[in-house]
């Protein structure tokens, strides 16, 4: 006879015991707490204005602003633009000044980062010089170093120093030739979009045809003629039949000052210097880390191939050594970005000291204006971050 046993199956236990459920149900809690004390904060900020009588809101950006500011990228006038206006003014002053001062801060950052591990004793001390002084000063006094001791004993405009091809340096800015484009001006930059196509076609069939054959393709050459020869030629030839899409306003001295031509201020000059001198120091010693952190079997694996140092340096060790530079290179044109808004201390009309400054004193509401100047400066670091982020997955060792 048989014995039956039956078989039962183990009690299910709660989802709460998922590990991945309570992680989610504890997230969304402090979501929903979070999003409760902000909803608090924002509802007690309102009526507390309301009885105070203080206006809130952003209507304030349609009124006129009834102010001018020096150095504008778009059309502004004290009389017909707004303060909406004056705010796109600022953050455009502040984008400049950022974009130009990362072209330049890596460009001299690579140069320094390099030289400090240069064979040549007086090339490596002199790079670590600028590093140890210029990353040891604040910034801020370095941009009053430009702006008072550099920039300040400049002649007046009736003594402006010429400097050839129409460039003239003074106490007010840098003087040169204006550009005038004509109605078919477009053709110029159409040729350098052609170029940048051509360049990214060209690279990508070069380095296929470098992984098949071995054989090296004259890429930066090719590159160079494009993006810059293309839009150079088609000026040429355009010129040449007699449509000149582009001419030149030269500035012209007059009894007290210069007439003509187009101005850059002595604070975006000095506020560019500071930030892309002070920025390039710490980026220097980011590149040398990198260079460092490359295995010294590469540099005499190439050696042993016949390839010089300059090529040695270019095609091996840069771009292993830019995995490990990309991230904190990526902080630095953070830090560059957020630094600019020093510029209220030299008076450049970046967006802290527009819109912070100026619009918020005429209008008083404070919390609109810091909100959205805060909404600006995390978007910028953000979306540097994220393009930062593209190139580091592409320059990124790939584990097969």
């Amino acid at each position: 006879m048989q014995t039956v046993v039956s078989q039962t199956s183990p009690p299910k236990k709660s989802f709460l015991y998922d590990p991945k459920v309570r992680g989610i149900f504890y997230q969304v809690l402090l979501i929903v707490v979070v999003g409760y004390l902000f909803y608090v904060a924002a509802t007690n900020a309102v009526e507390n204005l309301q009885r105070a009588r203080i206006a809130s809101g952003f209507g304030f950006l349609n009124n006129t602003a009834g102010f001018d500011i020096s150095q504008t990228l778009i059309q502004f006038s004290a009389a017909g633009s707004t303060y909406g206006e004056a705010f796109i003014v600022g953050l455009l002053n502040t984008l400049i000044v950022s974009a130009i001062g990362i072209f330049f801060t890596t460009i001299l950052g690579f140069i320094i980062g390099i030289a400090r591990l240069s064979k040549n004793w007086m090339v490596a001390k002199v790079a670590m010089v600028y590093v140890e002084v210029l990353r040891n000063i604040p910034l801020l006094v370095q941009l009053l170093f430009w702006y008072i001791a550099v920039l300040g004993p400049l002649p007046q405009p009736r003594n402006s120093l010429e400097m050839g091809a129409g460039f003239f340096l003074n106490s007010r800015g840098l003087f040169m030739a204006r550009p005038i484009f004509a109605a078919d001006a477009w053709v110029i930059p159409a040729a350098l979009l052609i170029g940048l196509v051509g360049t990214f076609i060209y690279r990508r069939w070069a380095r296929v045809r470098q992984e098949r054959t071995g054989q090296q393709y004259p890429v930066g050459l090719v590159t160079l003629g494009l993006v810059l020869g293309l839009p150079v030629l088609t000026w040429v030839v355009l010129a040449l039949v007699g449509a000149n899409p582009i001419t030149f306003e030269i500035p012209k001295r007059g009894t007290f000052n210069l007439t003509g031509g187009m101005q850059i201020l002595p604070e975006f000059v000095a506020l560019l210097l500071g930030l892309t001198t002070y920025t390039a120091a710490f980026i220097a010693e980011v590149v040398r880390a990198g260079i460092l952190a490359v295995s010294k079997g590469q540099t005499e694996a190439a050696g042993s191939l016949g390839l010089k140092p300059g090529q040695i340096l270019r095609l091996v060790v840069i771009p292993q050594a830019m995995r490990v530079i990309i991230p904190p290179l990526t902080s630095q044109y953070l830090n560059l970005t957020k630094n600019s808004s020093l510029a209220v201390a030299i008076g450049y009309p970046d967006l802290v000291q527009v819109f912070m400054g100026t619009v918020l004193n005429q209008t008083g509401q404070a919390i609109e204006v810091v909100i959205i100047t805060m909404g600006v400066y995390l978007t910028i670091s953000l979306v540097t971050s994220a393009l930062m982020n593209i190139y580091n997955r592409r320059v990124a060792i790939v584990e097969r």
